[in-house]
């Protein structure tokens, strides 16, 4: 009986660990989705970001048309992400991008835009 006790407890130790840790940063990781100004124009996107308590860092589409997170911010409380990034566009022009969303269960979607073009994204961690 003792042994299935200590069994049980050394379980639920572990398992509190593991939930403490992943809430500490829920962040940090691959995530994939599709982003556009409509439901009928999307794209897909992938990022890869690392959050270290109080910088979120990283790069969006890092394997193909690769852009630098330049800032980026996420509140625990509230789950709100920010990012922000210049990437190249037609012409030799550069656009600031300025993504806004919310961490809800392994998912952030939100708003992005740049110069008076909008649309909305939708991510999950892989």
């Amino acid at each position: 009986m003792q042994s299935r006790t200590l069994t049980i407890v050394a379980l639920v130790i572990c398992m509190v660990m593991a939930v403490s840790v992943f809430a500490q940063d829920p962040l940090s990781g691959n995530w994939k989705g599709d982003w556009g100004p409509s439901p009928a124009d999307r794209n897909p996107v992938t990022l890869m970001v690392k959050y270290d308590g109080k910088i979120l860092t990283g790069t969006i589409n890092p394997d193909t048309d690769k852009v630098q997170i330049q800032k980026g911010t996420f509140d625990p409380k509230t789950g709100a992400v920010r990012m922000e990034a210049m990437a190249p566009g037609r012409g030799g022009r550069t656009y600031h991008y300025v993504i806004d969303g919310k961490l809800e269960m392994g998912t952030i979607s939100g708003s992005w835009n740049h110069d008076n073009t909008k649309g909305y994204f939708k991510i999950t961690k892989q």
